[in-house]
């Protein structure tokens, strides 16, 4: 298979409720976010995202953000699947300034790039546990927002 294609699975919105900046550790400047919920909606699953998920965010030497994040879905059915993904953000150093500053930013001017994995005992959304996913991100000020796509 020489191309990949991949198939809508849902938008994603995040709330963020603080962060704590850890400093620079000997890995880079370390922040830890946490997530006070948000919700999710595609043809084949929506709800909520449940409070209290995390993003431990390195600042790398070389500008670029990578994320390491854990949080855990809540299907409108009552059914939970966990979701953790790593990811990069960077761009042109006054595109993040903007951003860190808060400014609306358009998210072509960046680079936003994760790859979600889930878990889950559910037997109506077990498939998701055999689903590799990548995703776009944006920073706008109230939050982050995801377009996640299985890739089949």
């Amino acid at each position: 298979m020489a191309e990949i294609r991949t198939r809508h699975l849902f938008a994603l919105s995040l709330k963020i409720s603080e962060m704590q900046n850890l400093g620079g550790t000997p890995l880079g400047d370390r922040r830890v976010v946490v997530l006070e919920g948000g919700t999710f909606e595609g043809s084949r699953l929506r709800g909520t995202v449940l409070k209290g998920g995390t993003d431990w965010i390195l600042g790398r030497t070389d500008g670029a953000l990578q994320l390491d994040v854990r949080l855990t879905l809540k299907t409108d059915d009552g059914e939970l699947i966990g979701m953790t993904y790593r990811g990069v953000r960077h761009g042109p150093a006054e595109v993040i300034e903007r951003l860190n500053r808060g400014d609306t930013v358009d998210a072509s001017e960046y680079y936003f790039r994760t790859a979600p994995f889930f878990e889950t005992s559910s037997a109506k959304y077990g498939w998701l546990n055999r689903v590799v996913a990548i995703a776009t991100g944006h920073r706008p000020p109230a939050g982050l927002l995801y377009e996640v796509f299985e890739v089949l």
